[in-house]
This record gives C-alpha cells, structure tokens and sequence, in this order.
C-alpha cells in the first residue's frame, strides 16, 4: 500500500492531520528528528523516518514509495535572532521537500502555508487568497519566509507538481505541547500581557484546520491556495472572551501602534531579554483578517463554533498548568491600570478640545 508521508507530525497542527489521516485509513509515515517529542502522536499507528528537513539524501528517503505527501513542518517565531532559521525551516526546506516531490512523482502533494504569505488585510477590512502580497515592507522574517515557501510551492506546481496550498490563519485548540500557535493564551493566563495595541486576529480551530488538509487533498485544485480562517476578532473582543471564561483580567493598558513600537525598541535596548520586541509589536498592530468563503465553497469545509475553540484551549492550559496559573495574576498591575486611566483622561480632553 502506497504511503502518505506527513512531515511536522509531532507538531500542533501536523498530529492533528497525521491523526484525521489514520481515521482515512492511510499508512502512514512521518519525519522526525533526534530528540522530537512523540506525545501528540502516541496512540497514532505510524511508521517514523529520521530526516532534517534539509538534508537532501535523507528527504529522498523519506519521500520514496509515498503516493502522498502533507508537507506541516514549519518555524514560527517573530524574534530577530531566529530569522535564518525560519528562513531555512520554512522557504529553504520547503523548496527542497517538492523539488524531490516532483522528481519521486508523487501524487498529491497539501502544503501547510499560512495567511502570512497573503499578508494582512488593509485596517477594518478583510483578505482573501487573490490578495496582492505587500506585507514585505514590514520586516517580519516570519511573514516573508512564509510567501517565499509558497512562492516556490506555487513556482513547482507550474512545472507539474500537484501541490495544494492551504492557509491556516491563528489556530488555536487543544494539544499545542510545543507553544507555539496558542502561547499568546498560555500568557494571558499567566498575567504576562499588561499592555496591547490595535490590531485583528482570525481563530480557527485545530480540528478543523486538519479536516480541511485532507478536503485540499480530496477536492482542492493544484496550484490554489485555500484560507483555513474561521472568526475574525480584534485584541479587545479576544481579550474580553478569554477574560470571561478564564476569570483573568484583561490587558488594561491599549497604546497606539507607533507608540507601542517605540516602547518595545526601548526595551530590545535594555540589558537582558526583552519581554517583547518591535517585530512582534508591529505584527499584533495589523489586521490579520480573513474570508473564509473560497474554502467553504470548493472543499465543502466547515467551521466548528468559535466560542468552543477559545474555551478548548483555556480548557487544555488549564488542566497541563492549573496550578501555576492559579498562582499567576488574577488581576492586572496597579501602575499599568493608571497608566490606562491616564491615558483615557488625555485622550478624553484632546477629543474635546478638537
């Protein structure tokens, strides 16, 4: 029986496809490195074949004999120092994953993008996939790596490869060991975001991000690309929700974006690690929001309730970590509730005297 080769299986999104495509009743096999961690993927029948991602030979290997590949691995940091990585993790590795899917013929190929490589929509609006890419002037390597891999993934299927592009937008769910798509939750919990800017973020939930692969590799056409996007939120809808169903108080303090970028270049200045940089503060400042209606109307995909994937998340750091959140701050520092107090009286006497 031909294999279905599922690279980032240990991770969030990818052992949620690995674990819908063994529902399918595919063989399946799946790239690991020395050292990954097999808890998502523990009751998941599957074959495992050592492979780094850029290594050419070991990625021959590890496509031979599959009729199907689901290409899920990826890096995802917005921290200055890993911008070479991410780089290799997403374009570098990506280019070298299809050039040797193409030269095995294999059948099918579903590569795990991102709305990061359509980019963010224009403020109070929303993005779909025939968006022009003009995110490139931010300076985010995250969201360049991302449509650079796509733009070789779309470059491959040009010259015969029958790659299917999905972009999932922010998943969230259960099951994120390494704290990556939900660690924005994770420090919400914990008290650790006492300020935010403006800005828009689409959640979609992991389950069905994983139902929505398998519908690109059954319907979708090659060479298109599907957004995976359910609920459009801003920072304060998000934070009002996960505040009602934690019981944690919401960040009290909402700068303007350029004010909010100059602070975190302040604290990158600082000695020691900056608990946020400029890049992720220019990123939460855009308008990551998203129309989901090319993927609903092609691949018949389907979005499970918003509120369930919010509170599932809540739900799983809950139970992994209840006892260190429950010593975190229920409520917010003093200082930064009077520094929004301050700055609401500000802005209210600049609104007057306009």
């Amino acid at each position: 029986m031909p294999k279905t080769l599922v690279t980032g299986a240990t991770g969030f999104i990818g052992s949620h496809v690995a674990r819908e495509l063994a529902r399918r009743g595919d063989d399946l096999r799946v790239t690991v490195r020395e050292n990954s961690p097999k808890e998502a993927l523990a009751d998941v029948d599957h074959e495992e074949v050592k492979c780094d991602l850029l290594d050419r030979r070991a990625v021959r290997r590890a496509v031979t004999g599959a009729a199907r590949v689901f290409h899920c691995a990826g890096l995802v940091s917005l921290r200055e120092r890993d911008a070479q990585r991410v780089f290799e993790v997403n374009a570098l590795a990506t280019r070298l994953l299809l050039e040797e899917c193409l030269r095995a013929n294999v059948e099918r190929v579903v590569f795990t993008s991102s709305v990061a490589a359509i980019g963010p929509a224009p403020r109070g609006g929303t993005a779909d996939e025939n968006q022009v890419f003009t995110a490139g002037h931010l300076g985010i390597p995250y969201v360049n790596s991302k449509h650079e891999a796509e733009t070789e993934a779309l470059r491959l299927a040009a010259h015969g490869l029958p790659v299917v592009c999905v972009n999932p937008t922010f998943v969230y769910g259960r099951g994120d060991v390494h704290g990556g798509s939900t660690s924005l939750v994770r420090r919400f919990l914990l008290g650790r975001i006492p300020v935010y800017t403006d800005g828009a973020v689409n959640v979609v939930d992991v389950n069905d991000v994983a139902r929505g692969h398998l519908l690109a590799d059954e319907k979708g056409e090659p060479g298109e690309r599907y957004i995976l996007g359910n609920r459009n939120y801003t920072w304060d809808r998000l934070f009002a929700d996960l505040a009602r169903i934690s019981g944690v108080e919401p960040p009290p303090l909402k700068l303007a974006p350029p004010l909010a970028v100059r602070m975190a270049e302040l604290l990158e200045r600082a000695p020691g690690r900056a608990p946020v940089t400029a890049v992720e503060v220019r990123s939460a400042s855009q308008w990551w929001a998203y129309k989901n209606t090319k993927a609903k109307r092609e691949l018949g995909w389907t979005t499970s309730p918003h509120e369930d994937t919010i509170e599932a998340t809540v739900q799983w750091y809950l139970e992994r970590e209840g006892d260190r959140m429950a010593r975190g701050r229920r409520s917010q520092p003093v200082q930064y509730k009077l520094a929004a107090r301050t700055l609401s009286a500000i802005e209210g006497v600049v609104g007057l005297l306009r």
